[in-house]
């Protein structure tokens, strides 16, 4: 079997993905704190992830189709370009003093946009540039290029905070239009393989093709409620400020302490590949990650919230891997830009609405309520999806041919 990194493509898209997000990630620091310090609310630190997210549920039908029909990689370019004048006019209203909460909102919709375009297209095109066999690496190593990216990105964002918001955004745009020009020089060999009329059909054939598929189904539902209840990401700048006393460096920290465990466990599963017992295994790391979450909420250390974050955060990339594998080996190519959208409301839900959900009840109940609340929330939601899905638990093997259980 050829390394993975002996294919120029996969090297060229890796090096990509890691640009990308670490500008999503220092913008997501800087939007955070700038929001909160703006507004003092945590409903409006909610509303951004509401901004962000029904932009990718209104478009689900459409981007699945365009990320079928048209040159993936032109789309990944774009939409990236997109997203770095998105950051410019944030950068433009805080040079100019004319930075607001209703400005943070907009550009949020404006990246959503862009997001609910990229992600579907970004997703379906790497089983075009590497060997099937190879592909449960691939996850593995663009997950750890994600999470090196989401460690550095939060921790280096909240010291160029320090600088200004107006140089952290000015960094974040640098790093989307490296991504930019790394992509557009991609070798990728596009081919329409589907000429099915456009009707409602075929636009709906992604979500008609996970509902029918209950393996698939109950994984990507399992991974959306689960931290679509536990998510405390949003409520991030409030821990770190009012209940850790600390500045933006402690935001940066705590932002980079999931991505820590998550890349450490995806370094782990790149060398040691998920061979057996993925279904229990993918059910006992989201229940791993609900106590991880209610043991954070409980936290008022500093230390203590970065230990549960990194498990937190190593429990969710098994998690990860195992949904993002089985979507990809078991949707034909021609259905996976559809597939690949449906399953971003899902990745959009889950993080997104989570936020927003998150941003809810701490207005309601209090912060920490809120997080021990979402925690056991993640714990009963496994009890009830284990015997919703008994196909899911008793899944052997990644591969659907070579598993034990038919």
């Amino acid at each position: 079997m050829q390394p993975l990194f002996q294919h120029p493509n996969f090297v060229h898209y890796w090096i990509g993905q890691i640009a990308s997000s670490f500008a999503f990630q220092m913008l997501s620091v800087g939007i955070g704190w700038q929001m909160y310090d703006l507004t003092n609310s945590p409903m409006a630190l909610g509303l951004v992830g509401l901004c962000q997210f029904l932009p990718q549920l209104l478009l689900t039908l459409v981007v699945g189709h365009v990320a079928d029909r048209y040159n993936r990689r032109l789309i990944c370019v774009c939409t990236r370009l997109a997203m770095a004048m998105t950051v410019g006019i944030l950068a433009y209203g805080n040079i100019t003093s004319t930075i607001s909460a209703n400005m943070i909102y907009t550009c949020a919709v404006f990246l959503g946009t862009a997001r609910a375009f990229e992600m579907p297209a970004n997703q379906a095109i790497l089983p075009n540039l590497i060997p099937s066999e190879l592909l449960s690496r691939a996850m593995s190593a663009i997950a750890s290029a994600r999470e090196i990216s989401v460690i550095a990105g939060p921790a280096l964002g909240g010291l160029i905070y320090l600088l200004g918001p107006s140089t952290l955004y000015l960094s974040s745009l640098s790093c989307f239009l490296i991504s930019c020009v790394i992509m557009f020089f991609l070798s990728y060999n596009f081919s329409v393989k589907s000429k099915s009329p456009i009707n409602m059909g075929h636009l709906l054939g992604g979500l008609t093709f996970i509902r029918g598929n209950k393996v698939i189904l109950g994984s990507v539902s399992l991974d959306m409620f689960a931290v679509l209840l536990g998510g405390a990401t949003a409520l991030l700048p409030i821990v770190a400020k009012d209940i850790l006393h600390t500045g933006p460096w402690g935001l940066g920290l705590l932002r980079c302490a999931p991505a820590l465990g998550a890349l450490l466990m995806s370094i782990y599963l790149a060398r040691h590949p998920l061979t057996h017992s993925v279904g229990k295994i993918m059910f006992a790391a989201v229940a791993i990650f609900g106590v991880a979450t209610i043991l954070f909420g409980l936290s008022d250390s500093l230390i203590l919230s970065m230990f549960a974050l990194i498990l937190l955060g190593s429990s969710d990339m098994i998690s990860v891997v195992i949904r993002s594998t089985l979507v990809q080996l078991e949707t034909p190519d021609e259905m996976r830009g559809r597939v690949s959208a449906a399953n971003s409301v899902f990745i959009g839900s889950s993080n997104q609405l989570g936020e927003f959900e998150s941003g809810v009840t701490a207005a309601w109940f209090g912060v920490i309520p809120a997080i021990v609340i979402g925690g056991v929330g993640t714990i009963a939601i496994v009890g009830v999806w284990m015997c919703l899905f008994p196909d899911l638990l008793k899944r052997k093997t990644l591969d659907k041919e070579n598993d034990e259980y038919k």
